[in-house]
């Protein structure tokens, strides 16, 4: 059965979670949108949030991250791991579009290959989704398998239901996290009816759509088509803000500090769309903007699918709306040209 909270007393039940895990919450504390450590009382964007601007993704792959210590002595060059403190994280609010994007994720640090910097994280942390009640303009969850209400990638979801929230547990993670938190009411078949009714009010306010059938083909088969490729890229100024503020993208660079044979090895946030991405000691293999382009379409659409069998695409929105020059990636999609039958 489902339980039940007030909106008003969220900030009661954020303080319990309080104890046992380092709460991270929307805020716009920093200048911008982003999920940061909950100050203990503030629950204000209850009312302002839509989505955060830098996505959850941060809270497991930060910007810059300590890998490992370095010094030298007699005997070589001595490795000292980072500290772990194992401390556990509570996300709350999460969209399921960036619930959706951490799946994706796991994808990558976890079935490619292991990546303990973030499975640690990872294993310790609950996501407490939050229903999307406003998508942006910009957003086409819908079109990519998800939806403002989907509760499949978080442990415990929330749906607003006027003055209260109806809470569902989805995983075991978060039936034993609820059973542990007290204070909260039995959600009644009424509750549960207009929880369905939010859900549905929500989903059809998705109004931008993208047909996704056949994608992964089209570009492969477009792959060298230049010309296409060229007109894609035009007004594209190489930022790269639609691949670091993308949910499902993880391109990193490493780099050593060293300073009298001590240092650090730590990794950042790298785009494929920065003109020095990938570049070799005599050359760029992608020099050209339409190859990198080219490629972070590519990427998510056909390269990632081929690889994993699904898009690494949420629908987020965040790459048409936070982009300086209006660049579109569904108009992109859309664009693709057909192969026409019987051409080589």
């Amino acid at each position: 059965m489902a339980k039940k909270a007030s909106k008003k007393d969220v900030a009661q039940l954020l303080k319990k979670w309080s104890q046992q895990f380092a709460v991270l919450a929307p805020s716009r504390e920093s200048g911008v949108a982003a999920m940061a450590e909950w100050d203990g009382k503030d629950t204000s964007f209850l009312e302002w949030y839509r989505n955060t601007v830098v996505p959850p993704k941060a809270s497991f792959l930060p910007p810059m991250e300590e890998m490992f210590r370095f010094h030298k002595d007699e005997e070589g060059y001595q490795i000292e791991p980072p500290s772990r403190n194992g401390q556990k994280q509570l996300v709350f609010g999460i969209r399921p579009c960036d619930a959706r994007a951490m799946a994706i994720l796991d994808m990558t640090f976890e079935d490619a290959y292991q990546d303990p910097y973030y499975l640690e994280k990872r294993k310790n942390a609950v996501l407490v989704g939050l229903g999307c009640t406003n998508p942006c303009q910009s957003c086409f969850c819908t079109s990519m398998g998800t939806s403002p209400t989907d509760p499949t990638d978080v442990d415990i979801m929330l749906i607003d239901i006027g003055d209260h929230f109806l809470i569902e547990e989805v995983t075991a993670k978060g039936k034993e996290l609820l059973a542990k938190t007290g204070g909260l009411k039995e959600a009644t078949k009424n509750d549960e009816a207009e929880a369905k009714k939010s859900r549905e009010t929500a989903y059809n306010k998705v109004s931008r759509k993208l047909d996704t059938e056949g994608i992964k083909d089209k570009l492969l088969d477009s792959f060298d088509d230049e010309e296409f490729w060229s007109q894609t890229a035009a007004k594209c100024i190489s930022c790269g803000i639609c691949t670091l503020l993308c949910p499902t993208c993880y391109c990193f660079d490493i780099n050593d500090e060293v300073v009298k044979g001590e240092g650090t090895r730590f990794r950042s946030w790298d785009s494929c769309g920065f003109p020095l991405y990938t570049k070799m000691p005599m050359e760029n293999p992608r020099s050209e903007k339409w190859r990198r382009v080219r490629q972070k379409v590519c990427h998510k659409y056909e390269f990632y699918p081929m690889a994993f069998d699904v898009i690494a695409c949420t629908g987020c929105g965040r790459c048409i709306r936070l982009c300086p020059v209006n660049w579109d990636i569904t108009q992109v999609i859309e664009s693709v040209p057909e192969k026409v039958k019987g051409a080589k």
